[in-house]
């Protein structure tokens, strides 16, 4: 053990500059993002339960803060990050049953997840915001 070579010349694995970005490898990075983003969106939404459980005034005080222009466009990215990581969970799915691994019905998926989660979230919020 005393005559290991401790700078032995070993392979580095490939960093992200090495691989040039495909939409399949960023879907990937994005759903971990959006992963991510949802555990600070749920503190969010459980501030604003406590707040309807404290009172009406601690209520329209956090209701204020999300209905500015701010809060509104945070509400608005976690609700796209909650439709886009459950479009990405489903397109997992499929791959766990075992279909979609050819490459243009991935990428096709991909496509789709993207699209679809921007459509949906933005119906969704113009059916919030008529119904408001």
């Amino acid at each position: 053990m005393a005559n290991a070579d401790l700078k032995a010349n070993r392979p580095l694995s490939p960093h992200l500059q090495v691989y040039k970005p495909i939409l399949t490898m960023v879907m990937s990075i994005l759903h971990r993002i959006t992963g991510a983003a949802l555990y600070f969106g749920t503190v969010f939404l459980a501030i604003w339960l406590i707040s309807a459980a404290a009172g009406p005034e601690y209520f329209d005080a956090v209701n204020a803060v999300y209905g500015s222009w701010f809060g509104r466009l945070v509400l608005f990215g976690f609700t796209w990050a909650l439709v886009h990581h459950m479009l990405g969970g489903l397109r997992h799915f499929i791959w766990d049953m075992g279909h979609g691994f050819d490459l243009p019905f991935a990428n096709w998926m991909a496509k789709a997840t993207i699209i679809g989660s921007v459509s949906i979230t933005v119906i969704l919020w113009i059916i919030g915001l008529l119904v408001h």
